[in-house]
């Protein structure tokens, strides 16, 4: 496998977002809340006059918020016809999966297992993939 990836910290946790669904890399600035979104929906941010709704990755995943993500950095990614800030605890450099996607070893815990396509090698250790889609829909997915 060849794929290129973004390597990133989420809620603790080596992660990787597949480069191709990434527009770019931002650092979060005003944040607009939104009255009635679910929990892992922070707000709304603006990036060159578009809206970009602020997902709070930790959060969509079950876990506690995270602090104040002001001047942290995100992931801009599109879903279908929006676009879609991943707030990042931090993100590191774009790397090369070394391997195919291996199913999660145990431990890792179901938040994990909803949101990761598998794991895989870089030249740098093992991350884990996550599935754009479902880091989106937040938990409330599971619920329904």
């Amino acid at each position: 496998m060849s794929e290129l990836l973004l390597i990133c910290r989420i809620a603790g946790r080596r992660a990787a977002i597949p480069a191709l669904r990434v527009r770019s890399v931002i650092e979060l600035e005003a944040i607009t809340p939104v009255p009635r979104a679910p929990d892992h929906i922070l707000g709304l941010a603006a990036l060159r006059s578009q809206a970009l709704t602020v997902i709070d990755t930790s959060r969509a995943l079950g876990f506690a918020p995270m602090a104040d993500v002001t001047g942290t950095r995100a992931a801009v990614v599109a879903h279908g016809d929006h676009v879609y800030a991943l707030a990042l605890e931090d993100t590191n450099d774009v790397e090369e999966a070394l391997s195919d996607p291996q199913p999660l070893p145990g431990g890792f815990g179901e938040e994990w297992h909803h949101v990761a396509k598998g794991m895989v090698e870089t030249a740098r250790g093992p991350a884990l993939v996550i599935c754009v889609e479902r880091l989106i829909e937040g938990r409330r997915a599971e619920a329904a």
